[in-house]
């Protein structure tokens, strides 16, 4: 953790849906005029889209579980740390971008699946703000989240992140329903080891939860929208959490723990700029002292 360099880290599997995380602290980063570097923990894959392929085929022959992206050996968690640790000393570090799509190829210009080179994180940034599946990660091989000094959690419940991960990689990637039901089937033991675990280390999470039938992910037509959801957010640590405020500026909210909220999920993205607004003007307030 560092005051001068201050890190957050949102943290959430493929499907959890952490758009509208990032989107309110794009908004807070104008609105406070903080320039922050964007690092998205895609570019730590440890391979590419072939050679990722070549590896779990391997396995499959061996008669192995196959590695994941979600699991540690499928990524450069080291280097991720050590990211984390050059940002939070120096205000430095070097990241990667992951080719997901051919509107990612026609932007990079490399083609999908590949990474583009490694290059420095721009100079004079207020804080780095990570968006990705280790945000939270805390293992053997390394510990990601003692470094950041805000870890979010993006958890829906997992009907929903199966929709919504179906979804995407129907409509953004053009892939089969059946290929991403196997995708999901094969994550499952690193979904369980590595993903889950770092909602224990998270500072703030939203779960979203839907109100509308999601029984049979497989099936769905439709992503349930927010409109047709709860937000329940939990805080680790609710001391020096404002729930009075909360609750009297967030219409229909209500407590359902001492230290959880939930809220309209209509009205997610305004409890996420209340609540990271604070914290923002906090860090900031810290890095002005140190």
């Amino acid at each position: 953790m560092s005051q001068k360099h201050p890190i957050i880290a949102v943290t959430g599997s493929s499907g959890s849906g952490c758009e509208p995380v990032m989107s309110a602290f794009k908004h807070l980063f104008w609105r406070e005029k903080v320039t922050a570097a964007v690092v998205q923990g895609d570019g730590f894959h440890r391979h590419d889209r072939q050679e990722m392929r070549k590896m779990v085929e391997k396995a499959v022959k061996a008669g192995k579980r196959p590695i994941t992206h979600f699991g540690p050996e499928g990524n450069l968690l080291d280097k991720l740390e050590a990211l984390f640790v050059e940002y939070g000393k120096k205000g430095t570090g070097k990241t990667r971008n992951y080719v997901h799509s051919d509107a990612d190829a026609a932007l990079y210009g490399r083609p999908p699946g590949a990474f583009t080179e490694w290059e420095a994180l721009p100079k004079g940034t207020d804080l780095l703000l990570y968006q990705g599946l280790h945000g939270g990660y805390s293992g053997k091989d390394a510990d990601i989240a003692k470094h950041a000094d805000l870890v979010v959690g993006v958890t829906p419940i997992v009907n929903l992140e199966w929709i919504q991960k179906i979804h995407k990689d129907i409509n953004d990637r053009g892939y089969s329903r059946e290929a991403i039901t196997h995708a999901i089937l094969e994550r499952m033991h690193d979904y369980v080891h590595y993903i889950t675990p770092q909602f224990t280390y998270s500072h703030i999470n939203f779960q979203r939860v839907p109100v509308v039938d999601t029984s049979n992910p497989f099936i769905a037509r439709d992503v349930p929208t927010l409109d047709e959801s709860l937000m329940v957010i939990r805080f680790r640590n609710a001391k020096g959490v404002d729930f009075p405020y909360l609750l009297e500026m967030i219409q229909e909210a209500f407590m359902s723990r001492p230290n959880t909220i939930v809220v309209p999920g209509g009205k997610a993205l305004e409890a996420m700029e209340l609540i990271f607004g604070q914290v923002l003007q906090d860090m900031m307030a810290r890095k002005r002292k140190a």
